[in-house]
């Protein structure tokens, strides 16, 4: 992902290397998405490549600060513990498995009440984080969950759509934070790396629309500050498909083995109705 910070003399542009997901996320990969992006027109001022004043810049090096994070969320009671797979959830809704990509957490494992954590969840918190992050007990498959405030309207201007309103446990509901493998979930480590990072913009997608009133809530309840938002439409195949791996889209290598050109596919891509 790529995010800007605002200084002096211009925006410094920064790649951060998100590579949580252990079984998908190797050295060639990575090397791929530098020399695809590098070849695509993108120069980064800060990077894993490149170095920096907020190094490191791969997400799997910088654990210790989502595991502090995450505690902090612990102690101050926006989290709990959930052993609901996602197979779950979409029983628990009478949801069809080919359904929403998000479907809203029922509320299964919520506590009911006071939503402090009791002492039985701050222990099962020290089974399953500790102070090693590769120590979780696997049978046990525990997700944690932030606690949404039913009802409350999150709010933002975005910097391509403008007003912006998401109902907490109506349009989303309780999100899982640490993930049963024990990494940091999407939204968490972001968070954390936009603050520590002093990232100010960010540009994105319009399916992540939603994912910024989830983000919002956890800059709030890590007393953070958050960067302004920008999403971009997102860029279609000729069905009005949008583009996804799902979907067996293209990637920039294999429009590039097929002969097309940088300048090409950003004249493309900046008229989201064009097709390549």
């Amino acid at each position: 992902m790529a995010q800007q910070r605002a200084c002096a003399h211009g925006g410094v542009l920064v790649m951060r290397n998100e590579d949580l997901d252990r079984s998908r996320c190797k050295g060639e990969f990575v090397e791929a998405m530098q020399n695809d992006l590098g070849w695509f027109g993108l120069r980064w001022d800060e990077g894993p490549d490149v170095g920096g004043p907020f190094a490191p810049y791969s997400q799997s090096e910088r654990l210790s600060q989502y595991q502090a994070a995450f505690e902090k969320l612990q102690a101050g009671g926006f989290v709990y513990p959930c052993r609901c797979s996602r197979q779950d959830v979409l029983r628990a809704l009478q949801a069809p498995h080919a359904g929403e990509e998000e479907p809203i957490y029922p509320g299964t494992c919520r506590p009911k009440g006071n939503p402090v954590l009791q002492a039985e969840s701050r222990k099962l918190a020290a089974d399953e984080i500790g102070h090693s992050i590769g120590n979780a007990r696997a049978e046990n498959r525990m997700n944690w969950r932030f606690r949404v405030p039913d009802a409350e309207t999150i709010s933002f201007i975005d910097g391509h759509y403008g007003q912006q309103q998401f109902v907490a446990g109506k349009d989303f509901g309780d999100f899982v934070v640490w993930r049963h493998d024990n990494v940091p979930a999407y939204q968490l480590a972001v968070v954390v790396d936009d603050a520590a990072m002093q990232i100010t913009e960010v540009v994105r997608g319009a399916d992540l629309l939603i994912s910024t009133a989830r983000q919002l809530l956890l800059f709030r309840a890590l007393r953070l500050p958050a960067p302004r938002f920008y999403h971009c439409p997102l860029v279609r195949d000729e069905a009005g498909i949008r583009l996804a791996k799902r979907h067996e889209a293209l990637s920039l290598r294999a429009l590039r083995a097929r002969g097309f050109q940088p300048e090409q596919l950003r004249e493309s891509w900046a008229h989201p109705m064009n097709s390549c």
